[in-house]
């Protein structure tokens, strides 16, 4: 396959992202015109992105141009689907909190492609500064996102605490690049898994503590206990739609280039990064646990659960024995079961309240399977999923992520993500009890068959089938599917570096 056939995607959205930035200069168009272009834009990239996640392949993107800073594999083919498909989701199910809010203009859609642009760029990061590039891009554009609202204080507050704390954790990733070129010689990715392969431990000191360093920044990204300082409030700063593309997809990413540089670069060193995963995981079960049964407001509770679903994936994280791809298949399936989960709640919510300063707590959803059965169906669908119960991808999530510590012995943190799961069920149910087992204090709005209830019910529908879904009806991709093209990506990575 040629370079500039598997460069279209990101080609597509780079007009897309500068035409609709160049477009305020001249017209400003209503906000729901603005999200059906950017849809579009986003359909054709998905249209040149599907083919790919059909082959097994790994190939530098103009090798003479980006001399080998950019590749294209089915590693990064399959995040880069999921980026698209999550920002056509998170558009899609906020049609209606956009329209109604005059805060969301040109700017915003154009913020969300490049955003996307970066996270694209990100998976495909086969250089150590290219991947801070492209990880600061889709920073700086989120940043922009949540502030975007400059009216509403808690806006603003939540980008500057977001902006100060995120790029000072991105100077460690520089700081762990640099001792890793005076290591090495090369910020290159492959460079570095050959020096690894070929010199012993004692001759690597400098590279375990860039990666150290490397590491501080991506745990700090995803929330991750001792981490997790700006998540309520950021969280609860944003904008619905700009929280759903954080927890979900943002996350998504930055995961992929933590697989794409520890799984592989670092499997050597699995024995030293590996006792320190494992304690930010036990941490980040117990502690987000317990900070997210302390919530009275519906969003915060759903953002400190994000930090406890970010401790089931360092469990398979630290499961990697440099051997196995039980656990990076795990850990890409329970990224996707977790982004359906997060992404058809939060919609549900932009949904019920369009006002960016009515603060949703339960008191908000009594009654409201009263008056919307439908939705109140699939916030249960994805209430169930989160705290993964059997027949939802959800429990087909947690169950990967299970088997993968127990592969590798890690008995005591799979019980500890046992039991965080027995504790998510209290605040998950509580949802759903206040959904059906109180009467409303005021009436509701009746729900009416837009785009963003027919996305929600879509979501709704595909987390329930990819629970029950496998084997039932094989010309429909079910979980089996799902961790195929996983472990393709995960084979195409391997050989990639290894070649």
């Amino acid at each position: 396959m040629s370079s500039l056939f598997l460069s279209l995607p990101l080609i597509i959205i780079t007009l897309g992202a500068l035409g609709l930035m160049l477009l305020n200069a001249f017209k400003q168009l209503p906000t729901k015109h603005l999200n059906k272009i950017t849809l579009s834009i986003l359909l054709v990239a998905l249209l040149f992105q599907l083919p790919l996640i059909d082959n097994s392949y790994s190939q530098l993107l103009f090798p003479e141009l980006f001399n080998g800073m950019l590749i294209s594999d089915s590693f990064s083919a399959l995040f880069s689907l999921l980026f698209t498909a999550g920002t056509v989701l998170t558009l899609a199910i906020s049609n209606r909190f956009l329209t109604q809010n005059p805060s969301f203009v040109n700017e915003f859609f154009a913020l969300i492609l490049f955003a996307l642009l970066g996270m694209m760029l990100l998976a495909m990061s086969n250089e150590l500064i290219t991947a801070f590039i492209a990880l600061e891009m889709a920073s700086l554009s989120i940043y922009i996102l949540i502030g975007i609202q400059k009216r509403r204080d808690e806006s603003v507050e939540a980008l500057f605490k977001y902006l100060v704390i995120g790029s000072f954790s991105g100077t460690f990733f520089l700081l762990g690049a640099l001792f890793i070129y005076l290591q090495t010689g090369s910020t290159h990715l492959d460079t570095i898994y050959t020096y690894i392969k070929d010199h012993p431990l004692e001759e690597s000191r400098l590279m375990i503590l860039g990666g150290s360093m490397i590491m501080i920044t991506i745990l700090f990204k995803l929330g991750a206990f001792l981490f997790h300082s700006w998540v309520l409030d950021v969280y609860d700063g944003a904008s619905m739609p700009v929280m759903m593309y954080m927890s979900a997809t943002f996350k998504i990413a930055i995961f992929s280039i933590a697989l794409r540089i520890f799984l592989v670069d670092f499997h050597n060193f699995v024995d030293i990064f590996q006792p320190a995963i494992e304690m930010i995981a036990f941490l980040t079960l117990i502690g987000g646990s317990l900070l997210t049964l302390r919530q009275d407001s519906i969003k915060r509770m759903l953002a400190a659960s994000s930090i406890v679903h970010s401790g089931y994936i360092l469990i398979a994280l630290a499961s990697f024995d440099g051997k196995e791809l039980i656990a990076g298949s795990a850990i890409i399936f329970y990224l996707i079961a977790y982004f359906l989960s997060a992404v058809g709640s939060l919609g549900i919510l932009s949904y019920i309240s369009t006002d960016p300063d009515n603060k949703l707590t339960f008191e908000s959803l009594k009654g409201f399977a009263r008056y919307n059965p439908v939705l109140a169906a699939s916030m249960t669908v994805f209430m169930l999923s989160l705290a993964g119960f059997p027949s939802t991808i959800g429990f087909i999530g947690k169950f990967y992520i299970f088997t993968s510590g127990v592969a590798s012995h890690h008995y005591i943190l799979v019980g500890v993500g046992l039991f965080a799961a027995f504790v998510s069920i209290y605040y998950y149910f509580k949802v759903i009890a206040t959904l059906y087992f109180y009467e409303a204090q005021t009436p509701m709005p009746r729900m009416r068959w837009t785009l963003t209830p027919i996305a929600i019910v879509t979501i709704a529908l595909l987390t329930v089938w990819g629970g029950i879904g496998t084997g039932l009806l094989a010309f429909i991709p079910g979980a089996d599917t799902f961790i195929l093209y996983a472990r393709q990506a995960l084979d195409s990575l391997f050989l990639a570096f290894s070649s």
